[in-house]
């Protein structure tokens, strides 16, 4: 208690209930906590002295199947209200008067900081709300000589349960069953629902009392999750860590407030929803104190959107308030210069991977945060012919190509996002190397974005606890959610695109049985798919669908380090010089070539774009 103005069981105590853990059980039950100290503060229960309000409706137990609900008694609900709306947010104090063996305490309250302040049991007397236990009246005692007097007056002004008609219209019709909770919250159009807070399960999960239906139903907040109280076999609950101050932290701001709540979405028979307070979003503020995590999977519905929940998650993070106490930014130990840089994409190395070179010269592999690229599942059914996988898993060529032809010889942003540390191989799972993982963008479009609401790669979802992700990781799923929904590529029920090219780059005979088709044709269309040596590539012509190794005439480069069979050959001088000149000017760019024999100059039989600024 906050404060004890007497001795003994008679005592007189002042209880700060403002902005605290507070609930009116009935007309004439209140539970009472003074301010915490180092954590949420004991309950105490008060009833009423000498007054008697009717009993509130009780579900039946779920675990006794012949057990009916009680309804509310007469004037029940109306008594509650009337207490509710004039303790909730208010100062008591109350002296004890009686407490029983059972430990059950009755007493006097009253509104303010002592006695002069308003009697609550008068009150409910005076609005003909509760009747008087005249059975254990003494007449020697004043207050309760007061009580009786109160109680005639009121029966004479017909006040209340006194009125004539007997009350059956107080009598709430309750609900505790929803039979179709999915139709139920979209009937509501997501328009905000008068409601009061029953119960407080944990900090984002509450029962609350819906008006003027008086549907009794389960809500969770939208798009975050507290710690929880987990029940052991024995019944026992375990809380994790945080859960009761998560809990009381949401009880003391709204149990029993008139709250407006807006009902998002229905998955799996969980109602969730946004409650509005005129003093905040409490969603939002158990985030920013630390107190509650954001959840991927119902982040979407939020009304207020998920920026707002990321940001007030963000906040306690940098402050390492409560359950981020132990928090370390996936960027910790990355320089400032590091996290965020300008470089020239050099190459495509898959849906999900870049190599990009930095000013320095270095070049460096970058991939895409929190996605992933087209994948084949199962081994390759077709045993006989060799697996390709930029031609054979369906849209990894469309995936390659968009991303090709927007950056390949283009400058982009590049926001490291994590380090993703290298794993190793098991017992189904491969080896991974360490991974830069970023958010790449061009012209203010976020490139894995992009992909995604092309339906040319999927979003990878993580454990709950799990930070290392997308710094626009919500973006990145509803852009996913846009896919799915107009079926666009990998989520398209259409058939899948087939590339059927064929490779002739180490066939020797075939290559001479198609080179006077070339050499007819004139000059072609490439895109050059690998460079082997500074005069040696490796082209996919997209109009004659076929792979074919390009000498480049006239000219013979340093040859690389390459095996023979004596052994393995040693590199000539400049090989490697010659190497990086090619690839840099031509890898992967679109590029026109022809064999020798055609009518252009022969010392350009590759004409493309051949300088830096390209």
């Amino acid at each position: 208690m906050a404060g004890d103005r007497g001795g003994g069981g008679g005592g007189l105590y002042l209880v700060h209930i403002l902005d605290q853990h507070h609930t009116v059980l009935s007309g004439c039950a209140i539970i009472v906590r003074g301010q915490p100290r180092g954590g949420p503060p004991p309950e105490r229960q008060i009833n009423l002295s000498n007054i008697r309000a009717g009993a509130m409706a009780r579900r039946a137990a779920q675990s006794q199947p012949d057990a009916k609900d009680t309804p509310d008694e007469p004037w029940a609900f109306q008594a509650r209200e009337f207490l509710r709306k004039k303790l909730i947010g208010k100062e008591v104090c109350f002296n004890v008067e009686i407490k029983t063996a059972l430990g059950r305490e009755y007493g006097m309250v009253y509104l303010g900081r002592d006695t002069t302040g308003e009697n609550l049991a008068e009150s409910l007397v005076n609005e003909g709300l509760a009747t008087v236990r005249r059975e254990g009246i003494r007449g020697n005692n004043p207050d309760q000589v007061r009580l009786c007097e109160m109680e005639d007056q009121s029966k004479a002004s017909r006040k209340g349960m006194w009125s004539e008609g007997g009350g059956a219209h107080t009598i709430r019709d309750m609900k505790y069953v929803i039979e179709n909770p999915r139709h139920f919250v979209d009937a509501m159009h997501q328009k905000p629902v008068n409601a009061i807070i029953e119960h407080v399960r944990d900090g984002s999960v509450v029962r609350a009392l819906l008006l003027p239906d008086h549907y009794l139903v389960t809500i969770m907040l939208s798009g975050v999750k507290c710690p929880s109280f987990k029940r052991e076999p024995d019944g026992l609950e375990t809380p994790e860590a945080y859960a009761a101050e998560a809990k009381f932290f949401t009880e003391s701001r709204l149990l029993q407030r008139d709250v407006q709540i807006i009902m998002e979405s229905c998955p799996n028979q969980i109602i969730l929803g946004t409650i509005m307070h005129p003093n905040g979003n409490i969603t939002e503020l158990l985030l920013k104190e630390g107190f509650a995590r954001c959840v991927d999977w119902s982040m979407a519905v939020y009304t207020g959107g998920a920026e707002q929940l990321r940001a007030a998650e963000k906040s306690a993070k940098e402050r390492r308030v409560r359950i981020w106490k132990d928090y370390v930014a996936p960027t910790a130990n990355i320089d400032l210069k590091d996290r965020q840089f300008v470089a020239k994409v050099m190459q495509v190395i898959n849906a999900d991977a870049i190599v990009v070179k930095m000013n320095s010269g270095e070049n460096k592999t970058v991939h895409l945060s929190s996605i992933r690229p087209p994948r084949i599942e199962g081994e390759n059914k077709d045993k006989d012919k060799r697996f390709r996988p930029l031609y054979d898993i369906p849209y990894m060529f469309e995936a390659r190509e968009f991303m090709r032809k927007k950056l390949i010889g283009k400058k982009v942003n590049v926001t490291v996002d994590y380090i993703r540390a290298a794993t190793g191989a098991g017992e189904t799972t491969p080896a991974f190397s360490e991974r830069t993982c970023a958010t790449v963008s061009i012209g203010g479009i976020n490139i894995a974005e992009a992909l995604v609401s092309k339906g040319l790669a999927t979003i990878i979802r993580y454990r709950q606890d799990d930070d290392q992700r997308s710094s626009h990781y919500d973006e990145l799923l509803a852009a996913e959610a846009r896919a799915i929904k107009n079926g666009k590529g990998l989520h398209s029920k259409k058939e899948v695109p087939i590339h059927r090219v064929a490779d002739i780059s180490g066939e020797t005979q075939k290559a001479k049985q198609f080179l006077p088709f070339l050499q007819r044709a004139g000059r072609s269309e490439a895109v050059v798919e690998y460079v082997f040596s500074g005069s040696r590539l490796k082209l996919y012509m997209p109009k004659e669908t076929c792979l074919i190794t390009f000498l480049l005439a006239g000219i013979d480069c340093p040859r690389g380090s390459r095996n023979t069979p004596g052994g393995v050959q040693t590199a000539d001088p400049f090989s490697n010089d010659a190497l990086v000149f090619t690839r840099d000017l031509v890898l992967q760019r679109e590029v026109i070539g022809s064999p020798p024999g055609c009518p252009v100059p022969s010392i350009c039989p590759i004409l493309g774009p051949f300088n830096e600024q390209s």
